[in-house]
C-alpha cells in the first residue's frame, strides 16, 4: 500500500497546532498532505476531538509522523453490520476509502475490547477499537498517537478547468483560510474537499456537507478578494467579515471550498482576448476550447467539470449567471431582484445586481434558494403546482430544418403539453406599441432602453468601485493607476461621458418598462400554487461555438435590449434549463463534438420556487434530464483533462 507524506507550505512536525514562539519566531501548521493508496488528502490542522489511544494498539496500522488513518463509527452496529456500512460509504462519499478502515473505531465496543475482524471484503483484517467520544462524527480521520487527536480528511483535486483563485479551509471559529495543499497540476490550483459523511442534514442544517465553490466579488472573513484584478488583491488586507449571502448558507451547514474566478469587476469578457490579469476558465464542454462566458466564469465551468462540488453562487446583473449555464449546459438563476442583501459583495448595479447559483440538481438548487433568499422565497416542495398554461415564446425558431431548431420546437410542445398549456408567440416591441404607457411617449422599446444598461453599470461603478480604488492605489504607490482589464476600462470611459442626470434617466426608464411588463407581460396571481399569469421562454443557447482561440474586436459598450435584459429591467426570475445538445465540426479538434442547448423561462417577480418546481417536474417527467459533469449531455472525460 502506498503511503507516502508530504509538508506543504508547513513547516510543523504534527498536526496539534502547537505555535513555538520566540521573541523573533512563530511555528503554526497549516496541515499536512499525503497519499493513501495513491490518493491525495489533506489533513486539516484543527482536530474534531480526542481519543484514548495507546501507542502500541495502532502498531500494525501505517503511519507517518505518528499519524494513522482511522474510522469513526458512532451508529450502534455490530461487527457483521459493518461492511454494508462502509461499503455505503465508499458509494456516497468520494474521501473515504478502506485504506481508512484498517482501525476502526466502533461505538458500543466494550472498553477492554480490541478484536482483528475481516470487513474489507478482502483478506485483510479491520482491528475494531473502542470509541470512546460521542461528538465526533462518524467518517474518515487521521490521527496522531501522542495526542489522540483526530484531524479531518480533505480529498484533493486538480482544478483542471481553472475555476479557482483560491482554494479555501472553513476553520472552526467561522473564519477561512488557504488550504495549503498541491497536487499534480499544470499550473492549476489544488482544491480539497471534506468528507460528506461528517454532516447531517438536520431542518437547521438542510444544507450540511453541500460543497460549494463562491464567485470571487463575495467577501469571506480571512480571505482577501480580487474581483478579477491582481492590483485589487494587493492592496487590500484580509476581509473581517462575512457577507449575508455567504453566511446564510454557511449557518445552513454548506462548506465553502474555494473562491472562483470572475471577469474583472463582473463586467462581460470574452476568453483570452480581453483576460488580461487572470486566466479565463475552461468550458469542459464539447472540444473543451469554448468560452465560458461571464461574469461567473469560475462558476460555470466549475460545475460543469467536476462530481466532487455541488453548487457555485455567482451573480447576475446582465446575464453573468445565466450565460455560463446556457453554454456549460447547467441550471442556473437570476432571481427576482432583492431577495437578499448583498452587504460585502462588489457591485456592478445597485439597481440591477442579483445573487444566484449554478447547479447541476434541481433539488439542491430548491434548498439553497430556501436558505440564501428566506422568507422571499417560496419553494413548493411537496406541493402540485397548478401552472400557467399561457407560455410565451419569444423569437422561437418554427421550422425544424437544423437539429438545434428541432429541440428546441419539441422543448416547447412537450412543456405546454406538460402543463396543458398552449403556446403564444410574443412579439414584445408590437405588444409595447399598442399597451405603453402614457409616460414613454411614442418611443420604441429599443429607443428607450438603449443605453439604459451601460448607464447603470458605469455610473454606479464607477462611484463605488473605480474612484475608491484609484485613490487608494494612488495613496500607497506614489500617484500610480492600477492595471484595469479592456472591457472594464471602455465601459467606465462611457460612464464618463454621460451627464450626472443619466443615471435618474436610466432609473425612470427602467421602471417605466418595469411596470408596463410586470402588468401587461408576467403579471402575478394570487394563488401561490400558479404565482404567475403567463410563463416566457426564450432561447439560451442553441448550440452554437465561440471557440476562445479567435480574437474579436475589442470590447465595446453593451448597447441595446434583447431577450436577456428583460428580466434584468423587470425584475422578473429568469432561469437556465439545459434541454440538450447538438453535433458539430471542432475546428479544434476536427471532429463532431456536442455543444449545450439551453432555454430561459421566466415568470413574474416573486414567483422563483415556481421555476425551480417547474425544474425539477420537467426531470421527474423525463422532459429534460439532469446536467452531467463531462463533454457531453452523458458525461464523459473532459477533453482537455486527457
Amino acid at each position: 500500500m502506498a503511503f507516502i507524506s508530504s509538508w506543504l507550505r508547513s513547516l510543523a512536525l504534527s498536526l496539534s497546532l502547537l505555535a513555538v514562539t520566540t521573541s523573533s519566531s512563530e511555528l503554526v501548521s497549516t496541515g499536512l498532505s499525503v497519499t493513501l493508496n495513491d490518493v491525495y488528502y489533506y489533513i486539516s490542522p484543527y482536530s474534531s476531538g480526542e481519543l484514548d489511544i495507546h501507542p502500541s494498539d495502532l502498531s500494525s496500522v501505517p503511519s507517518v509522523h505518528g499519524i494513522h488513518p482511522v474510522t469513526v463509527v458512532q451508529d450502534a452496529i455490530s461487527e457483521s453490520d459493518l461492511p454494508d456500512l462502509l461499503e455505503d460509504w465508499d458509494r456516497i462519499d468520494d474521501v473515504f476509502q478502506t485504506g481508512f478502515a484498517q482501525a476502526i473505531f466502533l461505538a458500543g465496543t466494550p472498553s477492554t475490547c480490541k478484536t482483528n475482524t475481516k470487513v474489507l471484503g478482502h483478506d485483510d483484517s479491520s482491528l475494531i477499537l473502542p470509541l470512546n467520544s460521542t461528538t465526533v462524527p462518524s467518517g474518515p480521520y487521521f490521527l496522531e498517537i501522542a495526542t489522540g487527536a483526530l484531524y479531518p480528511v480533505y480529498r484533493l483535486y486538480d482544478d483542471f478547468s481553472d475555476s479557482f483563485t483560491e482554494s479555501l479551509l472553513q476553520t472552526p471559529n467561522g473564519t477561512f483560510q488557504p488550504l495549503s495543499a498541491q497536487v499534480p497540476g499544470s499550473a492549476t490550483l489544488t482544491i480539497g474537499v471534506p468528507s460528506r459523511l461528517y454532516f447531517t442534514k438536520t431542518r437547521e442544517k438542510p444544507l450540511a456537507g453541500v460543497r460549494v465553490g463562491v464567485k470571487d466579488i463575495y467577501q469571506l472573513a480571512g480571505t482577501k478578494g480580487s474581483n478579477g484584478n491582481r492590483a485589487w488583491y494587493s492592496l487590500y488586507p484580509k476581509n473581517k467579515v462575512t457577507g449575508t449571502a455567504i453566511q446564510r448558507l454557511i449557518d445552513a451547514g454548506a462548506q465553502i471550498v474555494g473562491l472562483q474566478k470572475s471577469s474583472q469587476f463582473a463586467n462581460g469578457e470574452q476568453a483570452t482576448q480581453d483576460w488580461v490579469d487572470y486566466h479565463s476558465p475552461f468550458n469542459p464542454r464539447g472540444d473543451g476550447y469554448q468560452n465560458p462566458s461571464s461574469s461567473s466564469s469560475g462558476g460555470g465551468a466549475s460545475i460543469g467539470s467536476y462530481e466532487w462540488l455541488d453548487v457555485a453562487v455567482g451573480s447576475d446583473t446582465g446575464g453573468s449567471i445565466r450565460s455560463p449555464s446556457s453554454v456549460q449546459r447547467l441550471f442556473g438563476n437570476r432571481p427576482s431582484h432583492g431577495l437578499v442583501s448583498l452587504d460585502h459583495v462588489m457591485p456592478l448595479s445597485t439597481a440591477l445586481d442579483t445573487s444566484g447559483f449554478l447547479t447541476r440538481d434541481p433539488y439542491i438548487w430548491d434548498v439553497a434558494s430556501s436558505i440564501l433568499y428566506g422568507k422571499n422565497y417560496k419553494s413548493l416542495e411537496g406541493e402540485k403546482p397548478n401552472y400557467p398554461k399561457t407560455i410565451y415564446t419569444l423569437n422561437w425558431p418554427t421550422n425544424p430544418n437544423t437539429t438545434a431548431n428541432n429541440v428546441l420546437i419539441s422543448f416547447v410542445s412537450r412543456l405546454a403539453d406538460f402543463v396543458g398549456g398552449r403556446t403564444k408567440d410574443l412579439n414584445l416591441n408590437t405588444a409595447w406599441a399598442a399597451s405603453r404607457p402614457a409616460g414613454a411617449g411614442n418611443v420604441t422599446l429599443t429607443q428607450l432602453l438603449n443605453i439604459t444598461y451601460p448607464t447603470f453599470i458605469s455610473k454606479e461603478q464607477t462611484a463605488l468601485v473605480r474612484e475608491p480604488f484609484y485613490a487608494d492605489y494612488a495613496a500607497v504607490h506614489d500617484g500610480r493607476r492600477p492595471f484595469v482589464n479592456p472591457a472594464p476600462l471602455a465601459r467606465w470611459a462611457f460612464g464618463d461621458g454621460l451627464p450626472d442626470s443619466a443615471l435618474g434617466d436610466a432609473i425612470r426608464n427602467k421602471t417605466l418598462f418595469m411596470d408596463w411588463f410586470n402588468s401587461q407581460v408576467l403579471p402575478p396571481v394570487n394563488d401561490p400554487l400558479q404565482c404567475s399569469g403567463a410563463l416566457l421562454l426564450y432561447v439560451g443557447s442553441s448550440g452554437g461555438q465561440n471557440p476562445r482561440n479567435q480574437y474579436g474586436p475589442p470590447p465595446t459598450v453593451p448597447f441595446g435590449f434583447s431577450s436577456g435584459r428583460i428580466s434584468v429591467f423587470s425584475e422578473c426570475p429568469d432561469h437556465v434549463f439545459p434541454v440538450g445538445q447538438v453535433s458539430s465540426r471542432s475546428a479544434i479538434t476536427q471532429h463532431d463534438e456536442f455543444f449545450p442547448i439551453a432555454v430561459d423561462i421566466m415568470a413574474a417577480k416573486g414567483c422563483d420556487g415556481l421555476l425551480v418546481k417547474l425544474a425539477q417536474d420537467l426531470v421527474e417527467a423525463g422532459i429534460i434530464a439532469e446536467p452531467m459533469v463531462g463533454q457531453t449531455i452523458l458525461g464523459g472525460d473532459v477533453l482537455m483533462k486527457k
